[in-house]
């Protein structure tokens, strides 16, 4: 006697399935999204980590440990992002830090736009940078972040490069109280639980390569002295790096 049992079909793909699939597929190519029409390609431990390097001088383990890590895992892309808006990112593993730089056009003639400010170091912030790197260099324990500075100590290293002839230390004190707020704005100064205690960043190893911070320290002992002429204005122009103001509260370290 035949079989007269209908043989077995493969499973009817439905128009319904279709959909299915479709949806899911648009739930994949949408993942990374945080809100409504968001089209971003990056996570978010990804994005906040781009806000901060857009935000803030650098980024570092010990001043923003998510971020950090993010940009460990993500670097290419942040690269990427980054390299979108004329920027460029620098990554130094040994410090432990990452920050951004203004890229720099080959034509002179056609300079990129550029979001950040680009605003110089003064001379008593110039003169507050030397030391803080000279203290680093001295400095032999391993880890970053080690060397812990005084502020009383800051005032009385810069007095010694005030000119000859001055006779305001108000104003004098003044602006070194100035340029210290602006380095603890900028993470080179990280706050301690002492209001007037502050650790050294490492961060001002990336900002003073020893080339430049010898020649820094030529130059302000020469014009001290008497020998390069003055000191007033703005001189030695130490070139900040570009970036937006850093204006956030450090936790104590």
């Amino acid at each position: 006697m035949s079989d007269t049992r209908p043989a077995p079909v493969d499973d009817e793909v439905t128009t319904d399935d279709l959909a299915a699939v479709g949806q899911e597929e648009d739930r994949d190519e949408t993942s990374f999204a945080l809100f409504e029409g968001d089209e971003g390609r990056l996570d978010e431990p990804q994005r906040r980590a781009l806000v901060a390097l857009l935000r803030h001088t650098y980024v570092s383990a010990r001043t923003h440990a998510d971020e950090w890590r993010a940009v460990l895992d993500a670097e290419a892309q942040l690269r990427s992002r980054l390299n979108d808006l004329f920027l460029e990112l620098h990554v130094d593993r040994d410090r432990e830090v990452a920050w951004k730089r203004q890229a720099r056009s080959e034509s002179q003639r056609r300079p990129f736009p550029t979001l950040l400010r680009d605003v110089p170091y003064t001379r008593e912030e110039t003169i507050v940078l030397v030391y803080l790197r000279m203290r680093l260099r001295a400095d032999t324990r391993p880890g970053p972040d080690q060397v812990v500075v005084d502020r009383s100590e800051i005032l009385g290293h810069v007095a010694g490069f005030l000119p000859a002839g001055s006779t305001d230390r108000t104003r004098d004190e003044a602006r070194v109280a100035s340029a210290v707020d602006r380095l603890v704005r900028a993470r080179i100064l990280l706050r301690t639980t002492d209001p007037d205690r502050f650790r050294v960043a490492s961060v001002v190893e990336v900002l003073l390569p020893l080339e430049r911070l010898l020649e820094l320290d030529t130059w302000l002992r020469t014009a001290t002295s008497g020998d390069g002429g003055s000191t007033d204005g703005a001189e030695p122009s130490l070139q900040a790096e570009p970036t937006d103001t850093d204006d956030e509260g450090e936790p104590a370290a």
